[in-house]
Order: C-alpha cells, then sequence, then structure tokens
C-alpha cells in the first residue's frame, strides 16, 4: 500500500542530494536510489558511461525471455540552483502542503513516486504479468548524450513500451515538436571603422539575414493537434572586437521548433537558401537536433494512463510538449513511449522549485495502479 509519509520523507532525501548539472555528477543519488532498491530485493545496476555520470537500472516482475517489458524512467540530474531562493534549495522545507527543493518538481518528484510505487508492489506481493524496468538516469538537463541515449544506442534497455516520468500535473504527453540548435558563423572581412566601404561587415549580414527570418511565411504559421505553430529563437549573436573595426566575424545560436510532418532538412534548405544570398563565408554547426514525435491517443500507454487517473477521481490532460522531452529518443528504436508526471507546472527551474504533497501522494497512487493493470493488449 502507497505510504504518504514515506513518500515525502523519501522526496526530502533525494532533494539533500545535490545532484546539479552542470557541473553533472549523479554518483550520490544513484547510489542512494540503487540502495534503496536493492533493499527490496530488486536486481539492480549501476551504468557509468562517464566518471560519476551514474544511471540505475532495476528489474522488477518476470524476467523469462517471452516477456514484454514496460520502462518507466526519470532523470536524476538537476539544473544549477541560481540565485534568489528563499527556501533552501537542499532543505526539502514543508510549508503550506508543499515540499521546496531543487528538483522537487524537476524531477525528484518523479523518482520518489516511482520508488514508492515499486515499494508498493514489492510489498503486496504484487505478480505483475510483464518485465517492469526502472531507469532513473543522467545528464537530461543537457541533453542525455550520458544517460538515456547511449542506454538505448547500446541496448542496455530494450522496452516494449516506455513511461517517461517527466511532467507536470498528471499531464499525459503525446505529441512534441523537434527541434535544432545550431550556430551559424558568418566570415566578413576586418577594415578600420572609419573607413568601413573598405571591409565587408559580418554584423550587418547577420542583421540582414535574422530579419529575414523573422518575417512572416519562413516557418508556417500551421498548428497541429496539441502544439502551436514553428518558433524561432535567436538565443545569442555575438560579434566584432573594438568598436572602431569593422566587424570581420559574427556568431548567431538559433532554436528552431517544428511540428510533426516537418522536417528538420527541409528547414535548414531553407535557412540556407536565406543566408546565401547576403553571406559568401559562412559555416553552420548542428549543436543539437531532434526529430518531432506523435503517438495515437488509442495507444495502451494513454489509454490505461487514463484508466488510473480516473480511479482516483483525476481528470485525465492529454497534452504536447512544445519543449523536449526525451520520449523523442524512443522512437529511433521503434519504441512506443509518452511522457507523464507529477510535478507542479510552472515550477522546473525556477527559484524556490516546490511540488504539491498531494501531487505526490496521488501520483504514487496512480503510477502504482497504472503498473498493477497495465496489459500489453490494448486498452480495455
Amino acid at each position: 500500500m502507497v505510504n504518504k509519509k514515506r513518500v515525502i520523507r523519501l522526496l526530502q532525501k533525494l532533494i539533500r542530494i545535490n545532484s546539479e548539472n552542470p557541473p553533472g555528477d549523479e554518483s550520490r543519488i544513484a547510489a542512494f536510489v540503487k540502495n534503496y532498491l536493492e533493499k527490496l530485493r530488486l536486481k539492480t545496476k549501476i551504468y557509468e558511461l562517464k566518471k560519476n555520470r551514474a544511471n540505475v537500472l532495476a528489474y522488477f516482475g518476470r524476467q523469462d525471455k517471452k516477456s514484454r517489458s514496460l520502462l518507466i524512467t526519470p532523470h536524476l540530474d538537476t539544473v544549477p540552483q541560481g540565485v534568489s531562493w528563499k527556501f533552501n534549495p537542499f532543505s526539502g522545507t514543508i510549508q503550506n502542503g508543499k515540499i521546496y527543493g531543487l528538483g522537487a518538481t524537476d524531477c525528484k518528484a518523479n523518482i520518489a513516486v516511482s520508488l514508492e510505487a515499486i515499494r508498493s508492489l514489492a510489498e503486496d506481493k504484487v505478480k505483475l504479468n510483464y518485465q517492469l524496468v526502472f531507469a532513473a538516469t543522467a545528464d537530461e538537463e543537457s541533453g542525455s548524450d550520458l544517460g538515456l541515449i547511449p542506454l538505448l544506442n547500446k541496448g542496455l534497455l530494450k522496452p516494449d513500451a516506455a513511461l517517461v516520468l517527466d511532467a507536470d500535473d498528471f499531464a499525459i504527453i503525446v505529441a512534441q515538436k523537434g527541434l535544432i540548435h545550431l550556430k551559424l558563423k558568418i566570415k566578413g572581412k576586418r577594415a578600420h571603422g572609419a573607413y568601413p566601404w573598405r571591409g565587408v561587415n559580418a554584423i550587418d549580414i547577420a542583421v540582414k539575414i535574422l530579419s529575414e527570418l523573422k518575417k512572416p511565411g519562413f516557418l508556417p504559421a500551421k498548428q497541429a493537434k496539441y502544439l502551436k505553430s514553428p518558433t524561432l529563437n535567436i538565443g545569442t549573436i555575438k560579434g566584432g572586437d573594438k568598436v572602431n573595426i569593422v566587424a570581420d566575424w559574427c556568431e548567431i545560436e538559433l532554436d528552431f521548433r517544428f511540428l510533426p510532418g516537418m522536417s528538420a532538412q527541409g528547414i535548414l534548405q531553407k535557412l540556407k537558401t536565406v543566408i546565401r544570398k547576403y553571406a559568401k563565408k559562412y559555416k553552420i554547426e548542428i549543436e543539437g537536433m531532434q526529430k518531432p514525435y506523435l503517438i495515437s491517443e488509442g495507444h495502451a500507454l494513454v489509454g490505461q494512463l487514463k484508466d488510473a487517473m480516473r480511479k482516483f477521481k483525476i481528470r485525465p490532460r492529454v497534452k504536447g510538449s512544445e519543449g523536449a522531452t526525451t520520449i523523442t529518443f524512443f522512437q529511433n528504436k521503434n519504441i512506443p513511449a509518452v511522457a507523464c508526471g507529477f510535478g507542479s507546472e510552472g515550477c522546473a527551474h525556477t527559484p524556490d522549485e516546490y511540488v504539491k504533497i498531494e501531487n505526490l501522494h496521488k501520483g504514487a497512487l496512480v503510477l502504482e495502479g497504472f503498473l498493477k493493470n497495465y496489459d500489453f493488449s490494448g486498452c480495455r
């Protein structure tokens, strides 16, 4: 049986373990999670893909080769604490029905809920008709290159379906925008600032390019179900060496978010067409790229999450994600996935981050019910 006081204490302990990324060190929190699960007699293992960048894998239920497997996966790392905190970010302070601390919502509440649900299943000696795989991963806040991505690529995780626990207020995420993060390097010609016609100003070129990229029509205005129109954000711009020198270099970082059905290559081709109108010498460096994602609302993951929520009088909310979650990585392996979670909306990455205790308790009840009744044959 899910124990409310126990899951509260558990989250407080998790908050008190620093797992900021950067600098990136999940070793202490991974050891805590591994020890917790081993006490429940689960088979566990830590995979470090770089020193101190630890991932915890554990297995519960049937383990014969014919069994299908369901993965649940929160992440261990948090963003840096930043400034302006009223509460100690590593205290787990309770006030007005909320638990405060760095990672309280993103994503330590989901770790605590997972561990409590698994503990309840183990204590009640529940027999699952599938293998449950739990993976608490590293490096999610910096792209998952030391976490979920290599775990999938190396075949260390090969589930038949996946539930990513990294969302807020019981939302079920079925659609997600793709992203392109890139750096555009423009080269001009240096000259004295008093004679600008003798040079080629890379910043001037950048301004012309950006002006055209921001015009209506560069990205389509269409929307998709659960998702808003594609977007472009100019993240950084740097250029030139001194006020009285014609800038012979400029670098811009761009963030594109695009819909299912659109392609990254198509966007890049349109971008190059614009750049070539103004720049003779340039270079594009891709810093990150993810495909958009969409799964049918009729999939068992969605339907059975709804069933579990309704049992506890929670109205299911099917949504899309404008930002990036790790669900997109599963499509490369043909693994159906959705995201869900029990954090508090608007709290992630903010000073005085918190999670509502009600979310924590009901989240554990919902997840336990979902895991206990999950049926690979489809929605009931």
